[in-house]
């Protein structure tokens, strides 16, 4: 069924749905149309909506872990671009946000020739290099975020970080980063870099940084068998009560707003 179309004549126009009524711009021009009186969704349509409002959850709840350490100006598409990034990763979070940029318009490789590395002992290692000389930068401020968060139950449990400045031009020895986030859930580690200009930092995103390097799961839960006898004492039975009660203890949770 076709819907009806209109232009918007009044002084006050939208776009979006307004009672039955869509608004929406088209060549410039404001028009409207008439929702339709019922929306029917395939299982494929479903399936999609659920895997974007998941991935939109989880998006959010990444961004508002992060941003309270963040220094770097996001740019306009991150949003979107960390939404599709969940979307097509499903359920493999590590494989889907490493990698990921927060400015797209540069990333730390930009600043280092060895990449760093996030080592087990929860360390950042700078391997020895010397660092490229950029015009009017006199220092770079690197810093290393780590944050902690359970996805089976959305929450945030533990964020730390730690800074180093650096200088262009000159050779690094080698240097490590460390933080302490301990608590339960996937860890999740992020690298930014600041140009530091005649000692204050620039605008210009041409010399910001903030990359997820890696991403760590959590350990799997260690089976914890019962004292219960077997007949055939060939398998043991394992006490779910038992299961829960030798998790790691967990951080106070974080309050997330989510979008």
């Amino acid at each position: 069924m076709r819907h009806k179309m209109a232009k918007q004549t009044s002084l006050i126009t939208f776009t979006g749905k307004l009672g039955n009524l869509i608004g929406y711009q088209r060549n410039r021009k404001y028009c409207l149309r008439s929702a339709p009186a019922a929306v029917r969704q395939t299982t494929a349509t479903r399936l999609a909506a659920q895997r974007f409002g998941l991935a939109s959850k989880t998006g959010a709840l990444i961004r508002h872990a992060l941003y309270p350490e963040l220094d770097v100006r996001c740019d306009s598409t991150h949003i979107n671009r960390l939404n599709k990034r969940l979307i097509q990763g499903g359920k493999q979070y590590a494989a889907a946000l490493t990698g990921f940029r927060f400015n797209e318009h540069s990333g730390i490789e930009k600043f280092f020739s060895l990449p760093p590395v996030f080592t087990d002992q929860h360390t950042l290692h700078i391997p020895a290099q010397v660092l490229p000389q950029i015009k009017s930068i006199q220092a770079l401020e690197v810093k290393l975020i780590t944050v902690r968060i359970r996805f089976a139950t959305m929450q945030v449990t533990g964020t730390d970080s730690a800074t180093v400045l650096l200088t262009p031009g000159q050779p690094v020895v080698n240097t490590m980063l460390t933080t302490n986030t301990p608590g339960e859930g996937t860890l999740l580690v992020l690298v930014q870099v600041r140009g530091v200009q005649a000692g204050s930092l620039p605008n210009n995103h041409k010399w910001m940084a903030a990359d997820i390097i890696a991403v760590v799961p959590p350990p799997p839960t260690e089976s914890i068998t019962s004292t219960a006898p077997d007949n055939n004492d060939k398998h043991r039975q394992h006490d779910p009560a038992q299961l829960s009660s030798c998790t790691a203890p967990a951080m106070t949770y974080i309050p997330v707003q989510r979008e």
